[in-house]
Parts: structure tokens; C-alpha cells; sequence
């Protein structure tokens, strides 16, 4: 097969129609991300700590942290973003500390999710709502 201008231009066009089509998106929504990392064991409360700040002055700085004593894996979500997955922590058996803390950006004001998949396969789940100013206004 010979690849000339023309075929080359209508593969490309065709490629982005593609990925423009809705419904074909690779963001996965909240109940995705939950089921794919608690494998359908319902969460619970309690054993989970999760440290944000109420307010927010920027939002693409946010200062999060997640305690868990005993879990084997900690997931973020962040449910306002396009993209909800922020980020997974896992901890081997030599981990000292089952803590994570680091900065995400935030698209507006919503809730940040914390879920820890426990040693003994439970699950728990935490969630805090940031308030995402624009320039500090307070609004």
C-alpha cells in the first residue's frame, strides 16, 4: 500500500472525528475508579483520616493528606475534576507508615475522596469538601 497526501490527510481526520465522538472518553467516572479498586466490597467509615484545607486560595496547589493505619493501598479522587483519579499510594510490607501527602489541583469547589483497601481486604472511605476561591475573593 502506497501512502500518498490524500490518504494520509483522510486517516488523520478520521482518527480525530474518532477521538471526538462522546461516550468514547478515557475519564472513568467515580462508581469506575471505586468498584476497580475495592473489587465490589462495600466501604465503610472509620480508620481513614484525611486532612485538606477547607478553603482553598488556589486551586491548583491543594494540599492533601490521607492516614491509614494498616492499609495496603490508598486512593485519591477528586470528584469535580475531568479526570477524577488523582492518585494511588501503594505500601509494601516493610512501610513504616501507612501516610501519603502531596499537592492536586482542583478545577472548582467539590469533594475529595480518600479510600484505603485494608490488610484484611476491607475497605474504608473518607471525603472532604474543598472550597476552590478564585484569586482568594472568598466567592
Amino acid at each position: 500500500m502506497t501512502l500518498n497526501r490524500r490518504k494520509a490527510l483522510s486517516l488523520g481526520l478520521g482518527g480525530i472525528a474518532f477521538a471526538s465522538i462522546p461516550g468514547l472518553s478515557a475519564a472513568a467516572t467515580i462508581e469506575e475508579l471505586t468498584n476497580a479498586f475495592t473489587g465490589g466490597v462495600a466501604p465503610g467509615t472509620g480508620g481513614i483520616t484525611l486532612t485538606t484545607p477547607e478553603i482553598a486560595e488556589n486551586g491548583n496547589t491543594v494540599p492533601v493528606s490521607v492516614d491509614a493505619p494498616g492499609a495496603v493501598a490508598i486512593m485519591l479522587l477528586a470528584s469535580g475534576n475531568p479526570e477524577p483519579a488523582v492518585a494511588t499510594f501503594t505500601f509494601g510490607p516493610a512501610a513504616g507508615r501507612q501516610f501519603a501527602a502531596t499537592r492536586i489541583r482542583l478545577a472548582k469547589t467539590q469533594d475529595v475522596i480518600a479510600m484505603a483497601k485494608m490488610a484484611d481486604g476491607s475497605v474504608v472511605q473518607t471525603q472532604a469538601t474543598v472550597k476552590v476561591t478564585i484569586g482568594g475573593c472568598g466567592g
